[in-house]
């Protein structure tokens, strides 16, 4: 997620408190970027920056914007840039661009993926001896006391089960979603009975970084099972995964468009 996305303290959702009242709404934050930044199109780096900025702003994405100077604009005549909101500060002369517009983004030597890395963001995976109990229904889907709890900045926590553990049959599915943190999931269904739990679980068979501990792991969302922790069941938490159906629309990863 990001500082203005979801449980971010500029979130939809925070979860925490400030001691005054802020109001998150009208937040733009723009802070200056270390790194290089490119953006390719057709073969050809189009965007080639070393002073890039992100801006965040409520119920957003951070957003990479460039020096007019470090864009090639002959080559973009059919993009029509993106400029700052009203109030961005430090901004003058610099636009944005739409992620899909390029066919590669850069951040020094390594291609990133979905969207702009968040520098608030993290990512941490433990192991963990917590029984974890997962049930939909009266169906165990998976029991286990060697989880790894992956712990995600503005998310709620996810636990990744080894396989060994999951005792639901899982049936592939043909959905993708990708994350800028944890690279590309796929997914799974469980059929109970005359019921099928669509899209209930995934896994990262290529992580990226630092979700590399839960390589092959199973996840259930939180969001659609029951979960009990140490024998304390726990609260659906409330995403833009809670919708059914949320993969008819989704193209990026849960994380709001970002990682679940």
């Amino acid at each position: 997620m990001s500082l203005t996305m979801g449980a971010g303290p500029f979130g939809h959702r925070p979860a925490g408190r400030f001691n005054l009242d802020i109001p998150v709404t009208q937040v733009l934050f723009v802070d200056p970027s270390p790194r290089w930044i490119r953006a390719a199109r057709g073969g050809e780096v189009v965007v080639d920056s070393r002073r890039t900025k992100l801006l965040h702003q409520h119920g957003a994405l951070p957003r990479y914007f460039f020096p007019r100077d470090d864009v090639r604009w002959d080559a973009l005549g059919d993009i029509d840039p993106v400029q700052p909101p009203a109030g961005a500060p430090d901004l003058d002369d610099h636009v944005a661009f739409p992620w899909d517009a390029f066919d590669a983004w850069y951040e020094e030597d390594e291609e990133i993926i979905s969207h702009p890395i968040d520098p608030y963001h993290r990512v941490d995976v433990r192991p963990t001896s917590r029984h974890i109990a997962i049930s939909a229904g009266d169906t165990i889907l998976a029991d286990t006391t060697q989880a790894r709890a992956l712990f995600e900045t503005g998310l709620p926590t996810r636990w990744y089960v080894p396989r060994e553990d999951v005792q639901a049959d899982l049936e592939p599915s043909e959905t993708r979603t990708q994350c800028a943190y944890k690279g590309t999931a796929s997914y799974f269904s469980v059929r109970l009975d005359d019921d099928l739990l669509e899209n209930i679980a995934w896994t990262y068979r290529d992580p990226r970084h630092d979700a590399a501990p839960v390589r092959d792991l199973v996840c259930f969302f939180n969001e659609a099972v029951d979960l009990d922790i140490d024998g304390e069941r726990q609260e659906r938490p409330m995403t833009p995964w809670s919708r059914p159906g949320w993969w008819r629309t989704q193209t990026t990863a849960p994380e709001g468009p970002v990682g679940v």
